[in-house]
């Protein structure tokens, strides 16, 4: 891993419609799941934790900066993800790696750990049994990409696709990789598992 710093973007700004309440307030083994996240990716030796918010940012705030990450407030939020995803690659100048993942996706410190320990250039993926998950690790050369990325273009897919020949899988046995809780029952069973 290249010495520097190694920036994570948060994404945080969703109306969590189908969950039917905010996201980032579900609980998430004792804590809420944007502070589960937030030291999760500082556990894991990102330096810079910038959690982009929208919806309600102001109810989301004081979690963010008493959990030590910054927060950066996505006015266009209802453009959609890719609308977070340029505005936590604007703040994330000067990184040399940059971690994504949203904070429906719950992560032990021990899966990006990893992906950060075998990332050394381009793209870095974690997969489970052949199926891609998050987060994502990328070298901090693509942020100006990520900038200009829209919802028309698939946002961060199409950055994947474009370097797709500098893309390494790093697999996994467990499925936690591929978690995403986008719907009550999605969280349910996910609580159920006790998926951490």
């Amino acid at each position: 891993m290249s010495e520097g710093t190694i920036s994570a973007i948060l994404l945080a700004a969703g109306e969590s419609r189908r969950m039917g309440s905010p996201k980032p307030l579900l609980a998430w083994q004792g804590v809420t799941l944007i502070e589960y996240q937030i030291t999760q990716l500082r556990e894991a030796g990102v330096n810079d934790v910038i959690a982009v918010l929208g919806h309600h940012a102001d109810d989301f705030l004081p979690l963010v900066t008493t959990s030590g990450a910054r927060a950066v407030v996505n006015e266009r939020y209802r453009e959609g993800r890719a609308s977070s995803l340029r505005a936590g690659a604007a703040a994330a100048e000067g990184a040399k790696t940059v971690v994504i993942l949203s904070v429906d996706q719950p992560r032990p410190a021990a899966v990006t750990r990893r992906l950060l320990t075998e990332h050394t250039s381009g793209i870095t993926v974690p997969s489970h049994h052949g199926r891609r998950g998050h987060p994502v690790v990328l070298d901090g050369s693509l942020l100006p990409e990520l900038r200009e990325v829209s919802e028309a273009t698939q946002g961060l897919r199409a950055v994947i696709a474009r370097h797709a020949a500098e893309v390494r899988d790093v697999p996994f046995d467990s499925p936690t990789v591929l978690l995403d809780l986008n719907t009550p029952a999605d969280y349910q069973r996910a609580i159920a598992r006790d998926n951490p």
